[in-house]
């Protein structure tokens, strides 16, 4: 795959740039500005070199027309702050203003458009639906630009379609990634531990069994491990459990003893009465789990196992928090597995934290991005690289130019 710096000289040539910008709202406030500050350096590498940089993301899942509460105007505002320099903002994606403005910009300037997925385009299934957005965007460009790692696994106009019908690279997000993704998956450094939490197991079913053939060890938290527990046969309670995923859980604990991948679960819960912070809770053994209780939060004891597990690491990724962070009582798995990986980070080990929840929990607990090797932005793209498919926004790079 090209990089920018295998486009040569861009000064005067309108780049196209599609960006992950897809953040967090509360109203109009934006409540991590993570996936911003990541986008920030290849925007700002382009304006630097002359280029009139054409900047176009989603947000939210708007049903293919404009909604009021998926604009990217606070998120203008915001890359403005960023990036030190105004920021232009159409109201709109391909039309009157966007076209207006992508015409009127100067060397170095830096245009925003409005969300893309108030075009129905963008996310049609059928290439031909595809193709006449895709087609209006690149004509308000001469070069594309891919560095919106979150979007790689989606075929969508602004994705895939859009690098067929331009000259185009990746950005420097997005080389990023597939490097640190490359070092995962292509001999990485042992032992290699996977941490995976989150609710659902049925949402990590393939990267689990992809990643009994590489990892050394995979250590299970959050909502997904009950149906783990359930699988060995321990009550559950009231907690989250995907029993029409017994079986499958089953076969992959058979699986993994058999090719000598350790399966590590919590040895502890803190089990609630209710879903809520206020609510009654205690830490209780994860093999008698209370039949009126549920679990939020892997317990003090497991805290430390993990931990344990995690010491002597030279690589390790993690995808999804370990309880439900959001509220203070069940937020001390969590804590206590980032800083974990925090210790070991200032050993020289790889450890990658796997966008999404993971990367919204480990700020607002407190830890900045630099406390670990690898931030990514992009939680489902992150795991569908290691589960082994083929993301499209990758391999359309690999083909030649238009």
């Amino acid at each position: 795959m090209k990089t920018t710096s295998d486009l040569g000289d861009l000064r005067g040539k309108r780049v196209l740039v599609r960006s992950d910008l897809n953040v967090p709202l509360d109203g109009s406030t934006i409540t991590d500005d993570g996936r911003i500050r990541a986008s920030a350096p290849t925007i700002k590498g382009l304006a630097d070199a002359g280029a009139r940089v054409i900047v176009c993301a989603h947000l939210g899942r708007p049903k293919g027309a404009p909604e009021a509460r998926y604009s990217l105007a606070p998120v203008a505002k915001r890359l403005s702050e960023v990036l030190g320099t105004d920021v232009v903002f159409a109201d709109d994606t391909v039309g009157d203003d966007a076209r207006a403005k992508a015409a009127a910009l100067e060397d170095g300037q830096v245009l925003l458009l409005e969300n893309l997925r108030f075009n129905a385009g963008e996310t049609a299934k059928t290439d031909d639906e595809r193709a006449g957005f895709a087609g209006e965007l690149a004509s308000l460009a001469d070069v594309f630009v891919s560095d919106g790692f979150g979007v790689v696994h989606r075929k969508q106009a602004s994705v895939y379609d859009v690098a067929r019908l331009l000259p185009h690279a990746t950005g420097d997000l997005v080389s990023t990634e597939v490097d640190v993704l490359r070092r995962l998956t292509k001999d990485p450094e042992r032992p290699y531990a996977v941490v995976l939490g989150g609710a659902k197991v049925s949402d990590k079913l393939g990267v689990i069994g992809n990643l009994l053939g590489t990892a050394d060890r995979l250590l299970i938290g959050g909502g997904m491990v009950f149906t783990f527990l359930a699988a060995q046969g321990h009550e559950v309670g009231k907690s989250l459990l995907e029993s029409d995923q017994i079986d499958t859980v089953k076969g992959y604990l058979e699986r993994a003893e058999k090719e000598g991948v350790e399966i590590v679960l919590p040895v502890d819960v803190v089990a609630a009465d209710a879903f809520s912070a206020d609510a009654a809770h205690e830490v209780v053994s994860a093999d008698a789990i209370p039949a009126d209780r549920m679990g939020l939060d892997i317990g003090p004891a497991s805290s430390a196992l993990f931990a344990e597990k995690l010491a002597d690491c030279r690589t390790v990724f993690w995808n999804g928090p370990m309880g439900a962070f959001e509220m203070e009582p069940y937020a001390a798995g969590t804590k206590a597995l980032a800083q974990a990986l925090v210790e070991i980070t200032a050993q020289g080990a790889l450890t990658v934290v796997g966008g999404g929840d993971s990367a919204a929990a480990v700020r607002q607990l407190g830890f900045a991005d630099s406390d670990f090797g690898h931030i990514s932005t992009g939680g489902g793209a992150s795991l569908e690289y290691l589960e082994g498919k083929e993301l499209p926004g990758l391999t359309v790079l690999e083909e030649g130019d238009a």
